[in-house]
């Protein structure tokens, strides 16, 4: 792991973080909330300076950051404080970060789509029939590489699957892009799926259809059809890929939960940086090792930006919830309980990283 990887990744990670609390502190703002500090960063300062009511700071550790608000965790007479704004006025700061977070990872799809070739989309164009290949992923799309000669390895076609179709689903899951059709593909455990595809038309239920690269092993037997670049197909297909992202990060998170992915599959900063790493050596040149990167800062912020919204104590989501619950009942719960139920879910979430880090360092080495 170069110094080099390691700046990458550190700014990486500076830019998420920065985003996300950009988006509290804009928000703050413009539903006028005095914001006491604006920091990037956690620990002694490293740069400061004040400007108007707000301190901003560029700390040590890039590992946080925060938007300090006026009356956010204590009670507070000033009539711009936090928790004297309307609940929906606190509701839309809450949620900010991670809007923005989740804009951010659009943003870069956008840029990353950009240095296609082609535009993917849901339709198969071929099958591996004839011709043995490997498949991968280059600047173009997901496509068929390094041809091999004449052998038939594909299995989906003979399940009922032809050059043509459009894949709306597989197994009653709703396919945005190539991003959630390879995970979901990829990661189920039976090779036995029920599709919904589009042909000549209309829609139609295959069942019992198998996926298979009978050379490599691996399910992507087939080709896409990919379009030429304009405006609307660049802007429809990164907004489709950012819904699939988060529905991929929605599906990892319910994983962990029903122990398909143990605690040892989990990563903190120290795996990130490591993956990040290899990301900014992948591809042949220049242009491939930065959609690298950027497809994995995609992955990474629109991740922080859902993680964000559950309702875990001390979490943007929890705060929300709180919220729901005072506008239901029309009198917020008591502060300082409030207050002590998010440091506790603070001190546990910073304990979990603690743990998990000492994970990575143990992996690294």
């Amino acid at each position: 792991m170069s110094i080099l990887t390691i700046l990458i990744a550190i700014i990486v990670f500076g830019i998420i973080i920065a985003i996300h609390e950009f988006g509290h502190f804009i928000a703050a703002k413009l539903n006028g909330v005095q914001v006491n500090e604006f920091a990037i960063g956690m620990g002694p300062k490293l740069i400061k300076f004040k400007k108007g009511e707000t301190l901003y700071s560029l700390r040590a550790f890039p590992i946080g950051g925060f938007c300090a608000m006026e009356g956010e965790d204590a009670s507070s007479e000033n009539p711009r404080a936090f928790d004297k704004k309307k609940v929906w006025q606190r509701m839309i700061v809450v949620l900010a970060g991670a809007f923005m977070n989740i804009l951010l990872g659009f943003v870069l799809l956008i840029v990353t789509t950009s240095m296609f070739n082609l535009v993917p989309t849901r339709y198969i164009s071929q099958f591996a029939e004839e011709s043995a290949f490997s498949y991968g992923y280059n600047t173009n799309c997901w496509s068929i590489m390094n041809m091999q000669g004449s052998v038939p390895v594909s299995t989906s076609d003979e399940s009922g699957l032809m050059v043509g179709d459009e894949i709306i689903s597989i197994n009653g899951s709703k396919i945005w892009s190539i991003t959630d059709l390879s995970y979901k593909l990829q990661t189920t455990d039976k090779n036995d799926f029920t599709l919904t595809v589009r042909r000549d038309g209309e829609k139609i239920t295959l069942e019992h259809v198998k996926f298979e690269n009978k050379l490599s092993g691996g399910r992507m037997d087939f080709k896409v059809v990919g379009e030429d670049k304009n405006i609307l197909n660049v802007l429809n297909y990164s907004f489709k890929d950012t819904v699939a992202t988060g529905k991929l990060v929605w599906m990892s998170l319910g994983d962990l939960v029903t122990g398909k992915y143990g605690f040892h599959d989990l990563s903190g900063p120290i795996g990130t940086i490591s993956v990040i790493s290899e990301a900014a050596t992948t591809g042949v040149d220049f242009r491939e090792r930065l959609s690298s990167i950027l497809s994995l800062t995609v992955f990474i912020t629109i991740n922080v930006g859902i993680f964000n919204l559950l309702p875990i104590p001390g979490l943007d989501g929890s705060r929300f919830l709180f919220m729901v619950i005072e506008a239901i009942r029309r009198k917020p719960i008591k502060k300082e309980r409030e207050a002590m139920i998010h440091l506790i879910g603070m001190a546990a979430l910073f304990l979990f990283m603690i743990i998990i880090t000492v994970q990575d360092v143990t992996k690294f080495f």
